[in-house]
């Protein structure tokens, strides 16, 4: 069996794991996309994962678990790295648009190459610093995995929304550094505070052992009761 063939099998179970339905199309741009990380990895330490086939489980899979939670068009990824969770988001949802965030170059030009070989459309790399990035208009969706604490990303990004906006973090465990009293400026100067935002939802690992290659398959469960009622 062919690597390629072995990614193929790890992410058809994982998708039936996630209850995820995926064209052929769109498995292939994933599979394609970690053989892409794989090769760089080599020269660009894009990622600690250095096994193509835990890359299928540890990044695609995990940034994929999101998806059921996804409602929002216009949505950027703070501190992507080499496109987690954006780029495998960008492949499920064709019809969203994805602004991919990071501030370093070598990140940022993986991305630019992925971009153009997968043949994707609705995906901007953008190399800055998240605190130096203003969108054309808000945006609906502001999305982090292994970025920074809650309380972090929360200051550092707030002139990305309106009062709209949602916040969604990819979260290992429950956060305990935020207070909802805490305030900001929006990109609309809007002086408010984290209750007024639409959502601030913390997405936090569940094992899920149904894929016979690899366990742990990660879904993602919503507390943002915890934090803030959707």
């Amino acid at each position: 069996m062919t690597i390629q063939q072995e990614l193929h099998t790890i992410l058809v179970s994982g998708l039936d794991a996630l209850s995820l339905d995926l064209s052929d199309k769109q498995q292939q741009q994933l599979v394609d996309y970690v053989l892409l990380m794989d090769k760089w990895n080599k020269a660009y330490n894009l990622t600690s994962v250095r096994d193509p086939k835990q890359m299928m489980v540890k990044h695609i899979l995990d940034s994929l678990a999101i998806v059921p939670f996804l409602d929002g068009n216009n949505i950027i990824d703070v501190g992507t790295g080499p496109g987690l969770p954006g780029m495998p988001l960008a492949i499920a949802f064709p019809d969203k648009s994805f602004t991919l965030l990071d501030s370093l170059g070598k990140r940022v030009r993986f991305m630019t190459q992925c971009v153009h070989t997968l043949g994707l459309t609705n995906v901007t790399p953008v190399q800055s610093r998240v605190e130096e990035h203003n969108g054309d208009t808000p945006y609906d969706i502001v999305l982090s995995r292994a970025f920074a604490s809650l309380k972090d990303m929360l200051h550092w990004c707030q002139h990305l929304v309106d009062s709209e906006g949602q916040f969604l973090a990819l979260k290992g465990q429950f956060p305990q550094d935020v207070s909802l009293e805490d305030s900001f400026f929006t990109c609309a100067n809007e002086k408010i505070s984290y209750n007024d935002i639409k959502s601030i939802a913390v997405y936090v690992k569940e094992s899920v052992t149904n894929l016979t290659y690899y366990t742990g398959i990660p879904t993602f469960k919503d507390l943002s009761s915890n934090l803030r009622i959707l």
